[in-house]
């Protein structure tokens, strides 16, 4: 349906903002059908849903020359988070500008007394978060008895959030004869129990189509070594170089951590959590709108309500917990028929787990190998060449310097010069493990240069809180390697194997014997195996033991009539007493039985009365009055 139906004023609106046709769930909402009845509507992220509930609820708003005067709100929207809310009313007020509408904003973190001044003042549409708009309704400050329409948006998140008792009163002090508009992406059972409470004869529509997958997001997955994480977003951003990115994190403290790791290797940066202020927020979320910064780290906060038009690329730093939070975060970049990209950076450990839940969201996603430095330097010429050769204006003063730099200089050293200008505005690259040579040999190639290998051990494992992050560089330092040299690391309970070629085994080995001294507070041994541990361990399966790491004979703790190298063979203390009593070390005989040495023979006490009301050595019950505990 065209945008020809609406109120004259929207319609103006709409063109002024480049609106020519409406997306599905805004044609759907303001079909002849769905006029005046109230509707639960289920559209993915970044489809319009914000233009369309303003463009549903405007019969009741918009009178013949715009809004009417009124001092208490005519529409209520509810958002979940105080991003969400703000871009609703960010929205709210282009769409409803040439009707003079007034919209107040209420969400916590800002000044509540302006708040209460405002709604005060009347207002036209009043958007808000339940928490603030529960406390503004029982301070009084926040009259809903002449509403005509409530709008709940992404109401499957408000009550997962905990918020269901805030909407209930919040609805329960509006007249009966409202619209209600409940969106939701999905529908489970309170949402289906609120609707039934609040809305009559409610209009179902639903533009999420079998393929819940975006269809203007690219999804990819990148597996990488978990010691590999942080080098390979650094990786990502230097290979898209994106207008705006967004790197989703699980905590605050990675939030924090991954910041300050990007702000350190020169990419403008910004940070966005739980932990900030709502006016640290806003700053931020200016910061990328005014392109002063290229790259926004959040977490889940972030997933829902933020829109930024020049939003290309997001990458999921840390899975998310689920496939819904996933199509949430993704959804920030290709909204409104621009075309984003999404990365997951997978750890090889949980790549089965991220293959379930793609397959649970029925996205197809293309798994690929991180960037490695050459792709990103074949990236940058490409890109380089481009902005170097764009046309510029130019003032007077800009020529005059141009002269004068032409006559001092060559035409080869003006552009060596100028490329080497934009080259140092570029943040370094990181070099990556051979995580992606080992995924793509598969589990029986060799990696090059390793067909032949030498076993080592350490004596730490897993309960040593053994990494590879710190292992790798130990190993370089004691046996004087690179890290080239070294192949498979794993990492077992209680000791840790590593592999290296044969050529380089006798090097490492007397180095090793250079430099076992260096660290002897660290009480890291590292010697050799006799073979590869996955053939000693097969051959000990066969010969009827555990299939478990092999464990040396000098490792186990001796057995009496066994003796460890350089040490005396431990024997069975003699018995030196003819009663039985036991000498050092010995073992206790007859009355002697059951007695540490020194102590007293059994039935020794006078009577055989043992304390607290037990019975006697000889069966028959003690009838004395028992002995108090000290």
């Amino acid at each position: 349906m065209p945008f020809s139906t609406l109120p004259p004023l929207l319609g103006e609106a709409l063109s002024a903002r480049g609106y020519a046709a409406p997306t599905p769930v805004q044609a759907a909402v303001i079909e002849p059908e769905a006029n005046g009845r109230d509707l639960i509507v289920s559209a993915q992220t970044g489809s319009g849903k914000t233009v369309a509930f303003g463009l549903a609820m405007a019969e009741q708003l918009i009178e013949v020359d715009g809004c009417p005067y009124s001092l208490s709100p005519l529409a209520l929207v509810i958002a979940p988070t105080r991003e969400l809310a703000l871009q609703v009313s960010r929205e709210l007020m282009w769409l409803y500008g040439k009707a003079r509408a007034r919209i107040v904003t209420c969400v916590g973190g800002m000044d509540a007394s302006k708040e209460r001044r405002n709604l005060s003042g009347g207002a036209h549409i009043v958007v808000g978060t339940p928490g603030r708009l529960r406390d503004h309704l029982e301070r009084g400050a926040l009259d809903l008895s002449a509403l005509r329409v409530a709008v709940l948006d992404e109401a499957d998140e408000m009550l997962d959030m905990g918020f269901r008792e805030d909407l209930e009163e919040i609805l329960d002090a509006t007249p009966d004869g409202r619209r209600t508009l409940l969106f939701s992406a999905t529908m489970p059972k309170p949402i289906v129990a609120l609707a039934k409470r609040y809305q009559q004869d409610a209009l179902r529509i639903s533009t999420v189509g079998e393929d819940r997958g975006h269809g203007d997001i690219s999804y990819q997955a990148v597996t990488v070594a978990p010691a590999d994480i942080q080098n390979a977003v650094v990786n990502l951003l230097r290979f898209h170089e994106a207008e705006s990115a967004m790197l989703f994190c699980a905590t605050r403290d990675n939030v924090r951590h991954l910041h300050a790791s990007l702000i350190e290797r020169g990419f403008a940066a910004v940070a966005l959590s739980g932990e900030h202020s709502q006016s640290e927020r806003n700053q931020a979320l200016q910061a990328l709108r005014d392109r002063r910064a290229r790259v926004c780290v959040a977490t889940d906060v972030a997933a829902r309500g933020i829109d930024l038009p020049t939003l290309s690329l997001v990458v999921h730093v840390e899975l998310p917990r689920d496939a819904e939070a996933l199509q949430h975060r993704s959804g920030r970049t290709g909204r409104a028929g621009k075309k984003g990209t999404a990365v997951l950076i997978v750890p090889y450990p949980r790549r089965r787990r991220v293959e379930m839940m793609l397959r649970g969201a029925r996205i197809e996603a293309d798994w690929i190998n991180a960037p490695t430095p050459e792709d990103i330097r074949r990236n940058d010429r490409e890109r380089l060449i481009e902005a170097l050769t764009a046309p510029v204006e130019a003032d007077e003063e800009d020529k005059v310097i141009a002269m004068r730099i032409q006559k001092a200089m060559s035409a080869d050293a003006i552009a060596v010069a100028l490329v080497q200008a934009h080259r140092k505005k570029m943040p370094a690259l990181e070099e990556l493990l051979d995580a992606n040579a080992r995924e793509e040999r598969g589990p029986d190639r060799k990696r090059q240069g390793f067909e032949d290998t030498v076993w080592f051990r350490l004596n730490i494992g897993r309960r040593d809180n053994a990494d590879a992050r710190w292992i790798l560089p130990l190993l370089c330092r004691r046996g004087h390697i690179t890290k080239n040299e070294i192949g498979a690391i794993k990492i077992g309970q209680t000791e840790t194997m590593f592999d290296i070629p044969r050529a380089v085994s006798a090097r490492f080995a007397e180095a090793l014997k250079r430099t076992a001294n260096d660290d002897p507070d660290d009480g890291i041994i590292i010697d050799a195996l006799p073979g590869n541990p996955r053939e000693m361990a097969r051959e000990n399966k066969k010969g009827g033991k555990p299939n478990r790491p092999v464990e040396r004979r000098e490792d186990r703790r001796p057995h009496y009539g066994e003796a460890r190298e350089g040490r005396p063979e431990r024997k069975r203390p003699e018995r030196d007493r003819a009663d039985g009593a036991p000498s050092e070390g010995g073992r206790p005989e007859g009355k002697w039985a059951g007695k540490k040495p020194g102590g007293k023979p059994a039935g020794a006490r006078p009577g055989g009365a043992r304390p607290f009301g037990g019975k006697p050595a000889g069966g028959k019950p003690f009838k004395g009055k028992p002995r108090a505990r000290p």
